[in-house]
């Protein structure tokens, strides 16, 4: 989970944090998990990055400016060949203010065109899916005849890993 401030320069003429730093948090979610994320360095994980392909997001209540931070949880609800789609929730607690769905590309740096995610890429971001969905995606690529695996322990339906920090939002250990 990635925890960001708000700035009062995030405010807009209606009092509330502009629409387009509430989609910054979901690109700073996003690039934390795919290039900061502990794992994802140490294994050199997408080395050529990626791409967005697809926001949807709902807003879901006004959100203004407080000294408390947010969060941004993030959970990989599927993967594709070469995507990932994650769900972003912007919240404080108890109250959630955006949810976003958003298809991540692994990316090919000779073309500029998507890959194949990579056998580790694929069973880092399993290990942010809920617990049916990483059942059904390791049952997917096991070998014929093997036992799927089961992935790292869970809590309260995310895996919490340790982030590295970056300039305007840090990690929790929640």
């Amino acid at each position: 989970m990635l925890s960001c401030s708000t700035r009062w320069s995030d405010v807009d003429e209606n009092g509330h944090i502009n629409n387009a730093r509430l989609v910054g948090y979901i690109q700073e979610g996003i690039y934390d998990l795919f290039r900061h994320h502990a794992t994802a360095v140490r294994e050199s994980l997408f080395p050529s990055g990626f791409i967005i392909a697809r926001h949807e997001i709902d807003y879901l209540e006004q959100l203004h400016h407080q000294p408390e931070p947010l969060s941004v949880r993030l959970t990989v609800e599927r993967l594709g060949r070469s995507s990932a789609h994650v769900e972003v929730n912007v919240l404080r607690e108890p109250r959630t203010f955006m949810r976003a769905r958003t298809v991540v590309v692994a990316r090919d740096r000779e073309s500029g065109r998507s890959r194949k995610l990579s056998p580790g890429e694929r069973r880092f971001l399993a290990g942010f899916m809920p617990e049916d969905a990483r059942a059904a995606e390791a049952a997917a690529t096991a070998p014929a005849g093997m036992p799927a695996q089961r992935g790292p322990a869970r809590s309260g339906g995310r895996v919490s890993s340790p982030l590295r920090p970056r300039r305007r939002c840090r990690t929790s250990a929640g």
